[in-house]
């Protein structure tokens, strides 16, 4: 949520930012002025009214007491705190659909980033060398099937399209991949975090996902008088949670966070024709990383988080490269966003495998999320940062193409051979 102080003192700022993201609210930022301002006029009227309340039932006693007529002091009485009853349903709705705009606007972006969308995005740097194969390589979808490692017909018959089967050495792989993105991060500082996997709306709505996004997730039926519940599309809706409507202590800070979750996704299934197999799908597995901390650190926080993305990449012995997204193509809820993306040979083109954001106090200010300076005693709100530490299904692509053999075996990455029992190569 943006500050409303922000939107009152400089409106044409953000309304240039969101523009730069792609977003037209000049009309919702005009409204939400209005409501402000009606808002600010009905709570000070009604507050003037519940005074004059209070003043005026004070004479009753002293009129009882003389013996006076009272009738005309409780008609008065009457008078108000009906006035008192239609302001503040007047305020109710005021403030319910100021609640709804604020809630509906993105992020603003940060200064510096290209305007525009995907076709705006620049890379930054680049690791290693594209493969140069001496025999004509395979795709992962038939190297996958033919050595066994994932089974895609029985996965779209367990679920349907854009679901998979792990299996033997697959799942060993998968698992291996896993592990060491959990052990690296846990070397690193971060708390590792076994979360819901079935969360509630307001987990949905601290992150920035809803209500604008609510049809991008599985939805749990339940019975009218239940919470609402969705399926986890990524461990940061929950993470960025864990703290709503908390005041943490300015020592507390930073908090690090590492989850394993299944992440799933119901846009994910809208394909083109080169993204086969596992390249996008409903159901994957991520290790995610999200930090709290201080408004003034966050921007160290960032760099640190596309850092560890990095690192874990190199470590597969990947090429990628990374990329500085235009404003328009980072999410709703971010101000700025990184992405890893690896190279996948028979895509002749690079997917990206982590999303490292900055949302600064979006989301804290949606979900109430604050700290306490030691200095002075004041609350502030936190900043939330998150990446992916990694998402596996393009990982694993990645890893059968990039390292096969002319006999059509794979090479399994040095970092993941001591969770494979040292197994260096999967062959038929």
């Amino acid at each position: 949520m943006l500050d409303i102080k922000l939107i009152r003192e400089n409106p044409d700022k953000v309304k240039a930012g969101l523009q730069a993201k792609g977003v037209d609210c000049d009309r919702e930022i005009d409204r939400i002025l209005e409501l402000d301002a009606l808002r600010r006029d009905a709570i000070y009227a009604t507050e003037n009214l519940k005074a004059e309340q209070n003043r005026v039932s004070k004479k009753i006693p002293e009129l009882k007491k003389a013996g006076g007529d009272t009738s005309a002091i409780f008609a008065e009485m009457n008078k108000l705190k009906e006035e008192i009853k239609e302001n503040e349903a007047r305020l109710r709705e005021i403030e319910e659909e100021y609640r709804s705009l604020m809630l509906s606007l993105p992020n603003l972006p940060d200064e510096g980033l290209k305007p525009g969308g995907k076709e705006n995005n620049e890379p930054i740097r680049y690791f290693g060398e594209v493969r140069k194969f001496d025999f004509e390589p395979k795709n992962h979808v038939d190297l996958c099937t033919e050595l066994g490692l994932i089974d895609y017909t029985r996965g779209a018959k367990l679920s349907g399209s854009g679901f998979w089967v792990y299996r033997g050495l697959g799942a060993r792989l998968e698992w291996a991949l896993l592990n060491y993105f959990i052990d690296t991060h846990l070397a690193d500082g971060y708390e590792l975090v076994l979360l819901p996997h079935i969360l509630g709306y307001e987990a949905g709505l601290t992150a920035g996902q809803f209500p604008k996004f609510e049809e991008d997730v599985f939805w749990l039926q339940t019975d009218e008088s239940s919470q609402r519940r969705f399926l986890l599309p990524t461990a940061e809706t929950a993470l960025v949670s864990l703290h709503r409507d908390e005041i943490l202590s300015e020592a507390e800070l930073p908090r690090k966070y590492i989850s394993y979750t299944p992440c799933f996704r119901r846009e994910a299934g809208s394909y083109r024709a080169e993204e086969r197999g596992m390249v996008r799908g409903h159901q994957f597995n991520k290790v995610e990383m999200v930090q709290y901390t201080k408004p003034e650190d966050s921007d160290a926080a960032f760099e640190e988080l596309v850092g560890k993305a990095e690192a874990l990449v190199k470590g597969l012995g990947f090429h990628f490269r990374t990329v500085k997204l235009a404003a328009g193509d980072c999410s709703a809820s971010m101000a700025r966003t990184y992405d890893i993306e690896i190279y996948i040979p028979s895509m002749n083109g690079y997917k990206e495998v982590s999303s490292v954001s900055n949302a600064r106090d979006y989301q804290a200010r949606r979900g109430n999320i604050r700290f306490k300076r030691a200095e002075t005693g004041k609350t502030e709100f936190v900043h939330t940062l998150n990446g992916s530490g990694l998402a596996t299904s393009r990982i694993l692509p990645a890893i059968v193409e990039q390292n096969q053999k002319a006999d059509g075996s794979i090479v399994v990455p040095e970092v993941l051979r001591k969770y494979m029992d040292g197994i260096e190569i999967i062959g038929i």
